[in-house]
């Protein structure tokens, strides 16, 4: 239902390695990810530390500043070649408000988002780089198909040498 054209007010198309969103901005926008991949990361002991993938299909927003209206403390990174549809904050809360249809879709996508977050933190206090390993897989296959293996292994919290013995042994 976020597909309606009604709320998409622009496209932005980032070259490989461009943020979409830097830290300490506002942005309160959403995005649909038309083509490319972006990566949502944050500055971790002075190295970026990757926490979510949107592929093409996804909405992705900074969304801690989206839901507060403050600077945001995360990146949003196109990995490759990526174009985006834009709704502003204003357009896409009117457009929740047209009919309980979108609110409903809203709502459904919220709680896939937070159970998400739930699954990713059951990774994050698995020990094993074994068992996290497999759990995403299992998850997300798009993944291992999209994604170029450093930034899986750094998404595992592990070397992209244990990822690629990992993969052989799987």
């Amino acid at each position: 239902m976020l597909d309606s054209t009604a709320i998409w007010q622009r496209t932005i198309k980032l070259k490989r390695g461009e943020p979409l969103v830097l830290p300490g901005t506002v942005d309160r926008n959403l995005y649909r990810v038309d083509h490319g991949i972006l990566v949502s990361c944050r500055d971790v002991a002075g190295s970026q530390q990757y926490m979510r993938f949107g592929y093409a299909g996804d909405y992705v927003m900074s969304l801690d500043s989206y839901i507060t209206g403050q600077p945001t403390e995360y990146t949003l990174l196109a990995l490759r070649r990526t174009e985006v549809a834009v709704a502003s904050h204003t357009a896409h809360e009117a457009w929740l408000r047209e009919d309980s249809d979108h609110a409903a879709a809203w709502e459904a996508g919220k709680a896939w988002l937070i159970l998400g977050l739930m699954e990713r933190e059951v990774d994050l206090l698995t020990a094993s780089p074994e068992e996290r390993y497999r759990r995403v897989l299992a998850r997300s296959p798009r993944l291992f198909q999209e994604v170029p293996a450093k930034y899986i292994a750094n998404y595992l919290r592990m070397t992209p040498e244990t990822l690629s013995r990992l993969k052989k042994s799987g």
